[in-house]
């Protein structure tokens, strides 16, 4: 079942173009296998923050004995391996290194085994009632799967790595492999699968655990948030108009809407002050107040902006340390933003989301 499709990004460049193009083939593949099976759960583009850090997993998959991640890579030409797990590819008939993929998904399948270990009571059930059940016995295997057009040099390719790499239209029967999924009456015929299972609401328990922690998911619930604040905000200042101009000649009756003569003066006033507010909400809604603290004693108000070699930063007039401006988005939690100065203001701005966060 795919619980998460491939999101499609508006990119420009040949490199981020081909690498979209094979995360899209590795997903079909993937949709084409498992959509109507129950028991193999597919997200794909997962991306999610824990414990300060960031992980992006292209495609995941969650079955009855484990977990599966997934690292696509659009190669074209050859690829080696050396015995020390260095990776070269030759691109328009010139070698060049490239960083490990096996490497990069072993980080993620890492970051979400801890995940996952932090939250465990909230997905698994307790064994014979009283004691907690984990992910550490749980199967957990990763992958990279690379283009169809690539040509790989086996012979000289570490057999670990060899058994990791698959081009994209084997990778399903791979996957099969590896997961071995059978009923019920067939783990009580084979006596040597010894793994443990989930049981289909612990399946469903992380699945849905899983999609909470996606970032775009995220996201979106803070854009309903503010969508939902600024509706209220507005329904506020119709309320306060209204209340106004009721207020102005008390002996003229309602019902009769022609006798109804506001003053000029009046009503410009009010116009003029819902116009700031729906300007001053417009502006609050694209720059967030972020409070900077020293990240050695906590000082938010004492302390002096400065610019350096690693970019801007503030030292504290207390303990006389410095503390970096640049931090994770307080909205997506992205770590990719960048510090601005205009004038005295200095802003934090998401490259994710796109929000600002004025910093001082």
């Amino acid at each position: 079942m795919i619980l998460k499709t491939k999101r499609v990004q508006n990119t420009k460049s040949p490199q981020a173009i081909a690498g979209q193009q094979q995360e899209t083939n590795v997903a079909f593949f993937l949709r084409r296998a498992y959509k109507d099976n129950l028991q193999v759960l597919v997200i794909n583009d997962f991306k999610f923050t824990f414990n300060d850090e960031t992980a992006q997993i292209d495609h995941l998959i969650i079955y009855p004995y484990g977990f599966i991640l997934i690292e696509s890579k659009s190669i074209k030409g050859h690829v080696k391996v050396n015995k020390q797990e260095e990776w070269t590819r030759s691109y328009n008939k010139k070698w060049q290194g490239m960083a490990s993929p096996i490497k990069q998904v072993e980080l993620q399948q890492a970051l979400l085994k801890e995940m996952l270990r932090a939250h465990k009571s909230q997905m698994l059930s307790k064994l014979l009632g009283f004691k907690q059940q984990g992910f550490n016995m749980r199967c957990w295997d990763h992958l990279c799967a690379i283009s169809s057009d690539a040509v790989i040099d086996r012979k000289t390719i570490p057999a670990t790595i060899s058994d990791k790499l698959v081009k994209s239209e084997f990778l399903v029967e791979k996957l099969n492999n590896i997961m071995k999924i059978k009923n019920k009456f067939m783990r009580l015929v084979n006596f040597a699968d010894t793994r443990p299972d989930f049981s289909q609401t612990e399946l469903e328990s992380i699945a849905s655990f899983l999609l909470e922690q996606n970032i775009e998911k995220s996201i979106e619930k803070n854009i309903e948030k503010n969508i939902e604040k600024s509706v209220e905000k507005s329904i506020k200042s119709q309320r306060k108009v209204s209340s106004t101009t009721e207020t102005i000649s008390p002996s003229i009756r309602i019902s009769d809407p022609q006798q109804i003569q506001v003053p000029a003066a009046v009503y410009q006033s009010t116009t003029q002050q819902a116009k700031l507010e729906s300007s001053q909400h417009a502006q609050s809604t694209q720059t967030i107040n972020s409070e900077l603290r020293c990240k050695h004693c906590g000082e938010s108000t004492n302390y002096s902006p400065m610019h350096g070699k690693f970019g801007y930063y503030v030292k504290c007039n207390i303990c006389t340390k410095n503390t970096p401006m640049k931090q994770a988005c307080s909205k997506c939690q992205s770590k990719n933003t960048k510090v601005q100065k205009r004038r005295d203001t200095y802003t934090l701005n998401c490259q994710e989301c796109g929000c600002g966060q004025q910093v001082i």
